[in-house]
């Protein structure tokens, strides 16, 4: 067989994969490990997308999207996060996960850096891999796991040329203050570098307010990647945003047709229904995760184990260092196989995750509970 391409190597693997899989050939699993929202899709956004099969909506569409989706899309970042966009500055991706890849793909070279967040979405890390380029962490420490400027001001190069932002963020659930991302912006100004702003999160926020850093840039900097996926329970139909400064139309044409020509219509028919129709789902969603997360924290109290306190997305953050002896994936495996719950190993998301787990709130009740409970207490 001839050789694969030498970076492929340096592709890191997902810890959260490995932990599911694993958990897919077992039986009676409490699954707290992956990001799937446990919510019923709202009934319009299915009959949407149902109708557009039924239709044969099945051509190929614009490489950016369809007309009406990217229109939508500006129109609720208009009304909910004050950021003003047009619809050549709005790009439909498959999944947020595409959009970030995109965007590293616009900006990134060979041998480049872009500085991640650590702990982080694992695919931070992954996609510059996958460009020949490589992810430098910054580390997110507790109690706050707030970024230090100042400390990420120190890990820029010359072969410097991006930040990610991550807010609300996954794994944490932090939600960053306005004052911390303009710090950011200053700094990427600073040294003229691009900014991935990972919003996908942005519905799921019960605790102060979500700033979009797209809402903050004077300068066309930022590149904003959104999503259905969270909001409306809609991960595996696979629509996302990437918005990118004016100007770029062209280029990201060219990108688009060539890696995958276009989204497929009805999967973009059905996000058109979500944006725009009834959003009462995602109020219910909210509160479901909230109510878990009460729940949550009342049981990790009650057995002495310490967590993050998050403010959005749908995910807890929890210390068992005082269990799992200093190899928390090792750890999160043998919970796995011996207790039947699932959970993501905190060094799946970086080095400074490293004796963490984080923990899917977006589990019927009584699921998450049996899960927690399986954790070993902190105290006696």
């Amino acid at each position: 067989m001839p050789r694969i391409a030498h970076h492929i190597d340096a592709v890191p693997a997902s810890g959260i994969r490995r932990v599911f899989e694993i958990a897919l050939q077992l039986d009676d699993v409490a699954m707290l490990a992956v990001g799937e929202p446990d919510q019923p899709v709202a009934q319009h956004i299915l009959d949407a997308g149902a109708a557009a099969w039924l239709a044969d909506d099945t051509s190929y569409g614009p490489n950016g999207g369809l007309p009406a989706l990217r229109d939508a899309f500006v129109e609720q970042q208009r009304r909910e996060q004050r950021v003003e966009l047009d619809r050549e500055r709005v790009w439909v991706t498959v999944g947020g996960t595409q959009a970030i890849h995109l965007a590293m793909t616009l900006v990134l070279q060979p041998d480049d850096e872009v500085l991640v967040p650590d702990p982080g979405y694992t695919t931070f890390s992954m996609a510059p891999a996958m460009l020949s380029a490589h992810a430098v962490p910054y580390a997110l420490q507790s109690p706050a796991f707030l970024p230090d400027v100042d400390a990420i001001r120190a890990l820029v190069t010359d072969r410097t040329r991006a930040i990610v932002l991550n807010t609300p963020s996954n794994p944490l659930g932090v939600v960053l203050p306005r004052e911390t991302i303009q710090a950011i912006l200053d700094l990427a100004r600073e040294h003229d570098l691009w900014v991935v702003s990972d919003e996908v999160y942005e519905h799921l926020v019960w605790a102060g307010e979500h700033v979009s850093p797209q809402a903050l840039d004077v300068d066309g900097r930022v590149l904003g990647v959104h999503s259905v996926s969270k909001s409306y329970a809609m991960t595996g139909a696979r629509v996302g945003f990437l918005t990118v400064p004016s100007g770029l139309a062209e280029r990201m044409r060219t990108l688009q047709e060539a890696i995958i020509s276009c989204v497929a219509s009805p999967d973009q028919r059905a996000a058109l229904a979500a944006l725009t129709g009834p959003q009462d789902a995602v109020a219910v969603a909210r509160e479901h995760y909230r109510a878990n997360l009460e729940l949550a924290a009342s049981i990790l109290a009650e057995a002495g184990i310490p967590h993050l306190v998050p403010a959005g997305a749908m995910y807890l953050w929890i210390d068992v260092s005082h269990a799992s002896g200093g190899d928390v994936a090792a750890w999160a495996e043998r919970l796995l196989l011996q207790d039947r719950v699932a959970v993501a190993p905190g060094s799946a998301f970086g080095r400074s995750g490293e004796g963490w787990v984080r923990v899917c709130l977006a589990a019927r009740p009584e699921t998450l509970e049996r899960g927690l409970r399986a954790l070993p207490p902190a105290r006696s």
